[in-house]
């Protein structure tokens, strides 16, 4: 494998804001259109309503990011023991031919029951390592942490402080992360210190001194994201807002258009790419590709078309030699046409 893994983009918040827009076109311009994306429902399956949550950030992409001829397919893998289980290979298709995937707002322990060890998750990394982008907003980035911080649990139904376990998407690269979104919120005013992921500053201090020395907490603003890039082995901050890199007593914090090295959030090692994903998910990634390319080649490219279109001016005039120079080229091009009732047919050259 020569592939180097993709980008990861930690959103806090903002996804179909101004703000996850401008980081979102700034993505997706490493893939040639059409970009395809796989918009992975997980997050929110425990809601009613999470086929609408997951419609309404696909248009948005498909609306206000045209310049991609974005190709966005909904993953409803929304819970495990349902037909629609992230288990269900069928149901999780998409994601083994995305360039991009894509996961959001919902509950970050109720994303992780539903993901850890799941196909869906194996499938995301081995994808991810392939050299597909992964994008995580609100919840999804809680989630992705090694110690994930079980926002609903504290703030609203007013469990003990804790940490929950995560999907530890960068443990395979050697870093140890906890990571916080809404860093900044202020929506509990005067009254209500809700910075923090809605903790608040004083509770927080709290829950840090809980963590094993070697995690790192990473507190992202609202409206703000930080871009992962492993080829580069560097790190972007980019929105609103700023980035703050806490362990022990030490924080750092950098700003939107800054630029730092990953080893700024640990230890960082470039994994085997085969690490920790089962066999049986690279034989269907493998699959998914042979069937794209066959599709591909099946399809005549827009040269050979035109060829055909010129044949068929020929054929119409009697111009019956310049009709066999044109199938000529056309079989140069690796496509056999016959002349049937119905019109040319085109046939891929073994």
């Amino acid at each position: 494998m020569s592939q180097q893994p993709g980008p990861v983009v930690l959103l806090s918040s903002g996804e179909t804001a101004a703000s996850g827009r401008r980081v979102l076109d700034w993505l997706l311009r490493r893939w040639s259109p059409p970009v395809r994306i796989a918009l992975l429902e997980t997050p929110a399956g425990f809601q009613p309503n999470s086929e609408l949550v997951a419609e309404k950030v696909a248009d948005f992409m498909r609306h206000r990011l045209p310049d991609h001829q974005l190709q966005v397919d909904v993953v409803p893998a929304r819970k495990l023991g349902t037909p629609f289980s992230p288990d269900n290979p069928e149901i999780i298709a998409p994601l083994r031919q995305a360039d991009v995937i894509y996961a959001g707002a919902g509950s970050p322990t109720y994303a992780v029951r539903h993901l850890k060890d799941t196909l869906a998750w194996y499938t995301l990394l081995a994808r991810h390592r392939l050299g597909a982008g992964v994008v995580f907003a609100s919840a999804a980035t809680i989630a992705a942490s090694a110690r994930a911080l079980p926002v609903y649990e504290i703030y609203k139904v007013g469990e003990d402080l804790h940490w929950a376990p995560g999907l530890d998407l960068f443990g395979a690269f050697g870093l140890s992360l906890a990571l916080v979104g809404h860093w900044d919120n202020t929506e509990g005013g005067a009254e209500l210190d809700t910075s923090r992921g809605f903790i608040g500053q004083a509770r927080f201090e709290q829950l840090r001194a809980t963590l094993p020395a070697q995690v790192k907490v990473v507190g992202i603003d609202e409206h703000t994201a930080l871009i992962v890039d492993f080829p580069s082995r560097t790190c972007q901050v980019m929105g609103l807002g700023g980035v703050a890199l806490c362990q022990e007593d030490e924080e750092q914090r950098y700003l939107d258009g800054q630029v730092f090295p990953i080893t700024e959030l640990g230890p960082f090692t470039m994994p085997d790419p085969y690490s920790g994903i089962p066999v049986d998910v690279w034989e269907q990634i493998d699959e998914a590709q042979r069937q794209d390319q066959a599709g591909a080649l099946a399809t005549p490219p827009a040269q050979v078309l035109a060829l055909v279109e010129q044949r068929q001016t020929a054929r119409a005039r009697r111009d019956w030699s310049q009709s066999d120079v044109l199938r000529d080229q056309i079989a140069a091009l690796g496509w056999e046409i016959r002349d049937t009732p119905n019109g040319p047919e085109l046939t891929p050259l073994p």
